[in-house]
């Protein structure tokens, strides 16, 4: 079995609600956070799976569609390997919030189904988000979590809390099984 670093994208990958852009709809509104590619590579050299779990209401919503998410995913990942990094796969719940979807974080189905497919061990993988619904989801696969650029002094029960994904590199990395 493989272990895995899970990713939220906005907030934890790149800026959202920030003063240059508020949602990511379009790869122009994609900047990425300051140290992530070279986290993300560090995970890589390790030898943790990385995966990418994200809420995508904007599609169900109708802000954006299903091929600009794709876009959007395309330039992420060509933007992190300019920094040696590399996302192994991504999932995405495009369901409108607050949707009783199976799949949307806090639920634990992508972070599931991923493991399922890449054989991951969930008990031994971390889930990192910024947000109370990818802590959640994490916990309800069984993972450790991390809260990174949390909006509030609230930390949802998250095993370590940063101040962003470089902060949180050495403890994931002190993570990793042998």
């Amino acid at each position: 079995m493989n272990q895995a670093v899970f990713l939220d994208r906005d907030g934890v990958i790149n800026e959202v609600l920030s003063n240059r852009v508020r949602f990511v709809n379009r790869p122009s509104d994609l900047y990425l956070l300051t140290g992530v590619g070279e986290s993300i590579r560090q995970f890589n050299e390790a030898g943790f799976t990385i995966l990418v779990v994200t809420n995508q209401g904007g599609v169900g919503l109708g802000h954006m569609s299903e091929e600009q998410v794709e876009t959007i995913h395309t330039s992420m990942k060509e933007k992190l390997s300019q920094d040696g990094a590399v996302i192994d796969d991504i999932m995405y719940c495009s369901h409108k919030p607050n949707s009783d979807c199976p799949c949307r974080k806090p639920k634990a189905y992508m972070l599931e189904k991923l493991a399922e497919k890449h054989q991951i061990n969930l008990r031994e993988s971390i889930m990192v988000g910024d947000r109370e619904p990818d802590i959640l989801a994490g916990q309800n696969a069984g993972c450790r979590t991390v809260l990174v650029h949390a909006r509030t002094k609230q930390s949802f029960g998250a095993d370590l809390v940063c101040k962003d994904l470089k902060a949180a590199v050495p403890w994931i990395l002190k993570q990793k099984l042998k």
